[in-house]
């Protein structure tokens, strides 16, 4: 499966090192790994993180208004976009088929093609407007899965925390990780 990663300007850095850290581990079930970056997330990165960690992955790298990336189009062959963590500036443009950048764009593509669109939010508390919008991305077929961690597993770090949100994500993508999982053994 081919994967577009999107990371937008969100609180919530580590939602996206322990992701991009995860899908370097799944490389037997992953072929390509894409990433687009907002201007803040970069920022918000060396702020949340305390580094500029985010340059040593080796993943593909598309500038946020390069519309020649594959998964800019229906006809490329990429399953997924995971957009980890996405703003809800980002949410409020997917919902309304605003597609001004490449983030939007590979969205509004995921949707119209029916393929996994997985926007991990980060915000809290929601407004209704808010609410609304990430009920238009389900109603469309999009999945929102808040970067909500659980803590069946006794997390020890704020990694392990965070991993328990990236393993449902993994999980909605199609992709087996070895994450924690309630009252099942191993």
């Amino acid at each position: 499966m081919k994967i577009a990663v999107a990371i937008t300007g969100a609180s919530g850095s580590v939602y996206a090192k322990v992701l991009l850290d995860q899908l370097k581990q799944l490389g037997d079930q992953v072929t390509e790994i894409s990433t687009v970056w907002s201007d803040n997330a970069y920022t918000v990165w060396e702020h949340e993180l305390g580094n500029k960690d985010y340059s040593e992955y080796g993943y593909r790298k598309w500038e946020k208004m390069d519309f020649m990336a594959p998964f800019a189009s229906g006809s490329s062959d990429y399953g997924a976009l995971i957009i980890c963590p996405c703003s809800m500036g980002t949410v409020g443009r997917i919902a309304g088929g605003i597609s001004n950048d490449l983030v939007t764009r590979a969205a509004d593509v995921m949707l119209k093609e029916r393929r996994k669109l997985i926007c991990v939010v980060r915000e809290t508390p929601y407004n209704l407007v808010q609410l609304r919008n990430m009920a238009t991305i389900t109603e469309a077929g999009g999945i929102i899965c808040p970067a909500t961690p659980s803590f069946y597993s006794r997390p020890q770090t704020i990694e392990e925390a965070a991993y328990t949100v990236v393993h449902r994500v993994l999980d909605l993508a199609g992709l087996k990780s070895d994450g924690y999982r309630w009252n099942t053994p191993g």
